[in-house]
């Protein structure tokens, strides 16, 4: 009897036939795989409708407005609002972007270098305590911390309305999404570049600042500019603190009251004239505009400032 290689390297025994690595997946599997496709599509669309319903309604509805050439130069207060056109939202563009200027310059140092502290020292007494509070900050509503700088400023400490007072509170609405966004920045950092720079006998807070901080910079400044676009949609703060709207383009953010593109909109949703829906449809379409050009800012910064691999 001959014996085959096969039964030779199996001493001589029947070859058996190895088990097929991928088995027929049962039909009760698929069924399951496609109900779970089913349910997502439709998550999905349950999602994006609303979405492209709201984009819809706001563009075709502040279309006409952002178009006018003196929408973007004029004011819209202290005129007959049954016509639709002569105005804009200039001193209302100008204070929304005061009011987020001042908040970021004050915010940004403090959540950065508190994100420094909870990432690179991490055996300090103040890294739980610290980011407890982050947490809870991050969680109050900003009704609420309206709430706290009228009691405590504007009342307590009789500093009257003012657009300082918003930027106050557009801070603490920011300062705990800029801590969470430079934190995981931080922690993206590869430890290899902080024991070379220690290795090469640089001191720990010349790395943060030589080393650490310029690898995370890119995903640091993302954070802050979608920080910025989350606060200047803010309604609760422009409404209690920053008083009456001036129709003028003020600068000073101390004296009186300063419009933004939310107070705006509130205004001319009160005003019941026949022609005022054209003006808060074009601010708040206005307002996505400014949005969506500080997300791309952010996104742009995150591609090109990275860290080059190559």
């Amino acid at each position: 009897m001959t014996i085959t290689a096969d039964e030779a390297a199996s001493g001589g025994g029947p070859v058996k036939q190895a088990p097929s690595a991928f088995r027929e997946v049962s039909l009760s599997r698929k069924a399951k795989n496609n109900a779970a496709k089913i349910a997502f599509i439709a998550c999905f669309a349950l999602g994006v409708i609303p979405l492209v319903w709201l984009l819809w309604t706001v563009i075709s509805q502040g279309a006409q407005a952002i178009t006018d050439p003196n929408w973007w130069f004029g004011d819209a207060y202290g005129i007959d609002t049954t016509t639709q056109y002569g105005a804009g939202v200039a001193p209302a563009i100008v204070g929304s972007i005061i009011q987020a200027l001042i908040a970021a310059i004050i915010s940004v140092p403090i959540a950065v270098l508190t994100a420094i502290m909870l990432v690179e020292y991490p055996t300090s007494k103040l890294v739980k305590p610290v980011s407890f509070m982050v947490d809870i900050l991050a969680g109050v509503p900003s009704i609420v911390a309206t709430l706290f700088i009228f009691t405590v400023f504007v009342i307590g400490l009789s500093m009257g309305q003012s657009a300082f007072m918003v930027s106050l509170a557009l801070i603490l609405l920011m300062i705990p999404i800029v801590v969470r966004s430079t934190e995981e920045m931080l922690k993206l950092v590869p430890d290899e570049l902080r024991e070379a720079s220690y290795a090469l006998g640089i001191s720990k807070w010349k790395t943060i600042v030589r080393v650490v901080i310029p690898t995370a910079l890119s995903g640091m400044l993302s954070g802050i500019f979608l920080a910025i676009a989350r606060i200047m949609g803010e309604t609760a703060p422009v409404l209690i603190l920053a008083g009456p709207a001036s129709s003028l383009v003020k600068t000073n953010p101390f004296e009186g009251g300063m419009n933004s593109l939310p107070l705006f909109i509130k205004d001319m949703w009160s005003a019941s004239q026949p022609a005022s829906s054209f003006y808060y449809w074009g601010a708040a379409l206005t307002l996505i505009i400014i949005i969506a050009v500080l997300n791309v800012i952010a996104a742009l910064l995150a591609k090109y400032l990275a860290p080059k691999t190559k």
